[in-house]
């Protein structure tokens, strides 16, 4: 009888502890993987000619620049916030970060949409896959999920970030340049694919292996040559140095063409095939458009 009762409190105080753990992990938290790989690291990209497109025109870029080797992070983007809001560069209406553009010209162009200076959309809180949370007093993220790149924020959201730093997002010939170097390479890496050097949709990572398909996206530099609890990774640096140049979120780049609203995007994402994930790949949204699948780097002037 007494050997009865000991295992009940046994397996009573097994349970209670079990469920406290549970409760104390905050909702969507996941655990945290090291990859080894700084999200503050900038390179140089020298000046010159490079290969562009599918038909591998030769193009010129006229002056050296930088670009961050990873995709802007959960965690930057969060640091940033909360600057920006302290600063008064940013603010909540209701669960929206909103901030102030400039506008763009507006040639009455077919289809052209008129963007005004003023207040735009830059970050949504409500969405159900968004990892930064506000607290009513500061910008947090979901633990596990801070070397992930941000995702969700606006072109508006993505420029006001660089310019924040005095920085810019990089044109689609500057990312092309740093995504191929100067050969006619398909993929940042090489000319050929696999399933463990990108995040795209038939490579299914390893954290869809041990979480869940819900958890889309990999840290930035997660792919490095590295294993993951027995999950071997291949390289995928670009010739200058550049991680995750193809695959997990697409890049907004900079570039405000004439006659256009649209913004561009690089890179393919993790809902992407491969043929999404070429160097000359492109995608396209209006400025305050976001989404779980779009992220983005800066450039700046050479240093």
């Amino acid at each position: 009888m007494k050997r009865a009762i000991y295992l009940i409190l046994i397996l009573t105080l097994a349970f209670s502890v079990s469920c406290t753990s549970q409760e104390e992990q905050p909702a969507g938290a996941i655990p945290y993987v090291d990859t080894g790989v700084s999200d503050t690291v900038w390179v140089r990209i020298p000046a010159g000619k490079f290969y562009k497109g599918q038909h591998r025109h030769e193009t010129m870029i006229d002056k050296d620049y930088e670009i961050m080797i990873t995709d802007v992070t959960n965690a930057q983007y969060a640091k940033y916030l909360n600057e920006a809001l302290s600063a008064g560069k940013i603010k909540l209406v209701g669960n929206k970060v909103m901030g102030y553009y400039k506008g763009d010209p507006f040639n009455g162009f077919k289809h052209e949409i008129r963007i005004t200076a003023g207040d735009k959309l830059y970050f949504p809180l409500d969405e159900p896959g968004v990892r930064i949370k506000f607290d009513g007093k500061a910008f947090t993220v979901v633990k596990g999920f801070e070397n992930h790149p941000v995702t969700y924020e606006t072109w508006f959201g993505a420029n006001g970030y660089a310019r924040f730093y005095g920085w810019r997002l990089p044109t689609e010939n500057e990312w092309e340049k740093a995504a191929r170097g100067t050969d006619v390479r398909t993929y940042p890496w090489g000319d050929e694919i696999y399933p463990n050097i990108a995040n795209y949709i038939s490579s299914h990572n390893l954290f869809e292996k041990i979480f869940n398909k819900s958890i889309t996206t990999t840290p930035v530099g997660f792919y490095n040559g590295k294993t993951y609890e027995g999950y071997k990774t291949l390289d995928n640096r670009s010739p200058y140095g550049l991680y995750d140049m193809a695959g997990n979120v697409w890049q907004w780049c900079g570039d405000d063409y004439p006659d256009v609203h649209y913004r561009y995007l690089r890179g393919g994402s993790h809902e992407n095939y491969e043929y999404n994930l070429f160097v000359w790949a492109r995608n396209s949204a209006g400025p305050g458009f976001y989404s779980m699948y779009f992220g983005f780097r800066c450039a700046r002037d050479a240093q």
